[in-house]
């Protein structure tokens, strides 16, 4: 359900958003890839700002590309019932048992031990 208050807490959450055409930027594509990436759950996205504006976080790209641990990620969980806001979020909330956010374990190359939490989350 749509809240402003859960919009905004989101947003916060994340701290740096890129529009889809930045994305296609930063990855060196066309922004027909970035849609594609986005339907072929690579990607997720998220609207943003009062104009409800495509925007993916930065931190799902690195060196050029994106996070190769991220799609498998997503997946477990939406297996798990998260839908993108829901995974968004969890990949961005600190976890003190890890320590810090899993998005940043995933950067760190940390993805078995992300993903066997994500399959736990949903149960």
């Amino acid at each position: 359900m749509w809240h402003p208050w859960y919009v905004s807490n989101l947003e916060n959450l994340v701290a740096d958003w890129l529009p889809l055409p930045d994305v296609a930027d930063a990855l060196g594509v066309d922004i027909r890839k970035v849609h594609s990436l986005i339907r072929d759950r690579a990607l997720v996205e998220y609207r943003i700002g009062d104009r409800r504006i495509r925007a993916v976080p930065s931190a799902f790209l690195k060196d050029g590309q994106v996070l190769d641990s991220l799609k498998g990620t997503v997946t477990v969980l939406s297996d798990s019932g998260f839908d993108d806001d829901e995974l968004i979020r969890w990949l961005f909330t600190a976890d003190d048992s890890l320590p810090g956010r899993p998005i940043d374990a995933l950067r760190e190359g940390r993805k078995t031990e992300i993903r066997r939490r994500a399959q736990a989350a949903g149960f």
